[in-house]
């Protein structure tokens, strides 16, 4: 089965050839991409997969269920995500440990766990990803001081990316 990285890949390769429609099956899944006008792609792929889809990202794409197969519909085009470059390996990179919305409160009218100076410890609450409609509180994981904030309230994170960097104690 594939990744949503390697789906992804395809995308951007078949976006930047001149094949018009790409098919693939294995193990019971099957990914369709038709190119349209403008950036439309479509994602066809087992029932099953269609929340894992949503949940990595995969949110422009507007699917309709139909007996097992998501019939493609009308894409609309996302701006990528910016991910920023972690370069110093002296610093520690709280990471998410799934695919959601990255939340820097518990509610909107409270502060944020953490902000950029802030001094943390491993068991402290640094902010909450949720992912279909489930709070995940994500823990600092290490003592040290809040270098930097790598996303911004309400972003979609994938599983691994940086949320925090820390200088560790």
């Amino acid at each position: 089965m594939l990744k949503i990285q390697e789906i992804r890949e395809i995308i951007k390769l078949i976006d930047q050839s001149s094949i018009e429609k790409f098919t693939y099956e294995s193990d019971g899944a099957k990914l369709v991409l038709k190119k349209g006008s403008g950036a439309q792609a479509a994602v066809a792929t087992t029932v099953v997969e269609q929340e894992q889809l949503v949940q990595q990202g995969i949110s422009a794409v507007q699917v309709q269920r139909t007996e097992d197969v998501i019939a493609p519909q009308q894409v609309t085009p996302v701006a990528p995500v910016a991910v920023t470059q972690v370069e110093d390996p002296s610093l520690h990179k709280i990471t998410s440990p799934m695919v959601g919305t990255f939340y820097s409160a518990s509610s909107p009218d409270i502060p944020a766990y953490v902000q950029k100076g802030d001094s943390v410890k491993p068991e402290a609450i640094v902010c909450i990803v949720e992912a279909m409609k489930l709070f995940n509180e994500i823990e600092a994981e290490v003592s040290g001081e809040i270098v930097e904030v790598l996303v911004k309230d309400g972003q979609l994170v994938e599983y691994g990316q940086p949320l925090f960097l820390v200088r560790a104690n």
